[in-house]
């Protein structure tokens, strides 16, 4: 079995454009958006700008390009080009909105949008981004759909993780969970990247292993910070560490509890759940590794899209 060392290599985001030789299609991506920057209303322009002009990865457009690629061996239409342009605005949208919900303070070294600018702005920038999204794919009604589908699991991915807060389940259902949410993302942009749904799964495993990796960070920045990024344990998220780490009774006791006072004895619990995390994260990436090798005629770029993801739990 593949470990996680194997996945550690460097792996900057920054550079993993350039890496998979999608360098050219990303910069037609973001001259795509810097166009429609240019023409947006005077009044949210400003708020538009900070939230878009940020130094960001652009790691779900590179995943739509990447798709494409794998499959065709061809430079990417200009459908292409606008579906991974509207993947990044609708990837913005969710971010604005979760910084919200989260009471973020910062967003890519910068105030968040809704700190900045308050709340209510900030909320119908969000609108105003998410309506350009279906403008730039208006002319296919098949990306439409899928746009809007990825909207509606994301939002019941939330109300359900929500719901379910506090109560101790188990991997499965943070599978369920991962899929849904991050999942639905990535499985989308591979199912945009082209007119069939060949690489889908491919890219609901990437987005579960996403989602995966970025839980076991977290659990080992609130260790390595005494705490300090915290808000998954104090509201009883169910991430990956969890799942496994209230398997314990005496955990799961603490995991319904909830709340400041138990940070600590949780975080300790959670950190210690850690290798286990790292062997489902194995297992995960495995799984998309063996769809990528099945369905893609050219599949390096999406197994360097794997590899680069598993190395983000070290992060």
């Amino acid at each position: 079995m593949q470990t996680l060392e194997r996945w550690q290599e460097d792996a900057s985001a920054w550079a993993l454009p350039e890496q998979l030789g999608l360098g050219s299609e990303l910069r037609r991506v973001k001259e795509l958006l810097a166009v429609w920057i240019d023409g947006c209303d005077p009044e949210v322009l400003p708020m538009v700008e900070r939230q878009l002009s940020a130094r960001a990865k652009y790691f779900r457009p590179v995943t739509v390009l990447a798709c494409h690629r794998a499959v065709t061996g061809d430079s990417p239409p200009d459908l292409v080009i606008r579906s991974a342009g509207a993947i990044e605005l609708i990837h913005n949208v969710t971010l604005i909105v979760d910084d919200i919900l989260d009471r973020s303070r910062y967003r890519r070294g910068q105030t968040s949008l809704h700190c900045r600018f308050g709340s209510l702005p900030a909320l119908m920038v969000a609108g105003y981004i998410s309506s350009a999204a279906w403008v730039l794919i208006a002319d296919d009604a098949r990306r439409v759909r899928l746009l809007a589908e990825l909207m509606q699991r994301l939002g019941v991915a939330e109300c359900f993780q929500w719901r379910v807060r506090r109560h101790p389940l188990g991997v499965e259902d943070w599978r369920s969970i991962a899929a849904e949410d991050t999942g639905s993302m990535f499985e989308t942009c591979a199912r945009i990247a082209r007119d069939d749904d060949r690489l889908g799964r491919f890219g609901l495993l990437l987005g579960m292993l996403y989602h995966g990796c970025d839980d076991v960070a977290d659990v080992r920045g609130t260790a390595a910070l005494g705490g300090g990024s915290e808000k998954d344990i104090t509201d009883g998220i169910l991430t990956l560490p969890a799942a496994i780490a209230i398997r314990d009774p005496q955990t799961a006791v603490l995991f319904r509890q909830g709340g400041h006072e138990v940070v600590e004895m949780l975080t300790e619990r959670l950190t210690a759940s850690l290798p286990e995390a790292e062997r489902v994260l194995d297992r995960l990436a495995l799984e998309a590794e063996e769809e990528a090798l099945r369905n893609a005629a050219a599949p390096d770029s999406l197994i360097e899209l794997i590899r680069h993801t598993r190395a983000l739990s070290s992060a």
